[in-house]
């Protein structure tokens, strides 16, 4: 049979795979209200008069509760299995975005309601997302976890523009609201098309693939496993400083809050695009240089961002999409390429560390970003840390050399 054939036929087999873990990627709480946030800022501010340094803080207690929810769930997915996991999962996250509209005067109950928001949300992280991917897909695994990931530049592109809206009519709890509702949505697809693949439809060679790779402790002993894992930790920690920092810096420029919510519009688009571009060049390139490239761009993007003025939209639309098309390829990256370093054997074991770590990144971002704009009262500073963190994590993929698998053998 032909690649192109059999890759076909991975599509046809699982494009409903696809449709739920796309789904699943934009409404988990680090896409869905990482995008939603920016939004939030001045709202909340001047609805409890907290400081927008306080605020920024926020989104750390979002990635600690990651580190934990990232940790927990791949022992819960090989104990439990996905399925049951998501399931519990999305009742939960949709039941705890409807209790975060009852925040209090202490800014304490949002710090409270951001950090159990992941833990809520686990069962739809895309470490079962990843992995139930990578099941399926194996000749297109790049391209197919490019199209699921791309679930977070549809968030990307419309949550800003929603969340906008919402709270010009309704206030700023319509943003949790709408965000509770999603979970719920897809609850009954996950319910119906929720699968691993059957052996039936699986080749030997891919049955033994699913197998294959590194034991647990064996990969966490490999140094591809920490230069990886540096590397993307450096990038995703700038691009949430400025996926937080973006808007607010479009409003102290000049930009009304639509302009700025538009011209944000651009890096969900970018990513979408940035997700497609690269999973594609994976399947075909040298996975290591490929990243090297795509996470790099974001450092021009953070130079023009620097030096644009408010009238000069076209120039920030094309700041944004820079760090869009860099956003883009991150977890697509991550994801990839832990399957093809380390494989399936263990991989949401070892995927729940790489991503702890990350998230980990993630979450002290946003304050290194907030202390910056203290001392600044600007963002220059926080342009220029992140210009250096993607540059640096870009020169570390480049370290990880060529995928070196144990041998995969076949079931007699």
């Amino acid at each position: 049979m032909s690649d192109s054939r059999a890759g076909l036929i991975e599509f046809k087999l699982g494009w409903r795979i696809l449709v739920i873990a796309m789904f699943g990627v934009g409404i988990n709480v680090n896409a869905s209200l990482l995008y939603a946030f920016g939004t939030l800022v001045l709202p909340l501010q001047q609805a409890f008069g907290w400081a927008r340094a306080d605020l920024q803080a926020a989104v750390s207690f979002v990635f600690f509760g990651a580190v934990i929810g990232t940790q927990v769930v791949g022992w819960l997915n090989h104990r439990y299995g996905m399925r049951r996991v998501t399931l519990f999962s999305l009742p939960c996250l949709a039941a705890m975005f409807l209790i975060t509209t009852q925040l209090t005067s202490s800014i304490v109950s949002l710090y409270i309601c951001f950090a159990l928001l992941p833990l809520a949300s686990m069962g739809c992280t895309q470490v079962t997302w990843t992995h139930l991917v990578n099941l399926w897909f194996e000749r297109n695994r790049g391209l197919a976890l490019a199209i699921v990931l791309s679930g977070t530049g549809v968030a990307a592109a419309l949550m800003p523009s929603i969340s906008s809206w919402a709270i010009g009519r309704w206030g700023w709890q319509a943003t949790f609201i709408a965000l509770a509702i999603l979970p719920l949505v897809l609850w009954p697809l996950v319910w119906r098309w929720m699968r691993e693949p059957p052996q039936r439809e699986q080749t030997a060679l891919q049955i033994a693939r699913a197998r294959s790779g590194f034991h647990f402790s064996e990969g966490l002993r490999r140094p591809a496993f920490w230069l990886l894992t540096l590397g993307l930790s450096l990038v995703v920690a700038g691009v949430v400083m400025l996926i937080t920092a973006t808007v607010p810096l479009l409003r102290d420029k000049g930009l009304s809050a639509e302009a700025a919510a538009g011209v944000f519009g651009g890096f969900g688009l970018a990513l979408v695009a940035g997700r497609a571009v690269v999973g594609f060049l994976l399947d075909r390139l040298w996975p290591a240089g490929v990243a090297a490239v795509a996470l790099a761009l974001p450092a021009f993007g953070c130079v023009l961002l620097g030096i644009a003025g408010a009238g000069d939209t076209a120039l920030l639309v094309v700041a944004v999409m820079l760090i869009g098309l860099g956003a883009g390829a991150e977890f697509d990256i991550s994801a990839f390429l832990v399957s093809r370093y380390f494989g399936m054997r263990d991989y949401s074991r070892l995927y729940g560390v790489h991503l702890g770590f990350i998230t980990l990144a993630s979450a002290l971002a946003p304050l290194l970003a907030g202390a910056l704009y203290r001392q600044a009262d600007s963002y220059t500073s926080t342009l220029a840390v992140c210009g250096g963190a993607f540059i640096a994590g870009s020169l570390l993929m480049l370290t990880l050399g060529r995928p070196q698998l144990p041998d995969v053998v076949l079931s007699q």
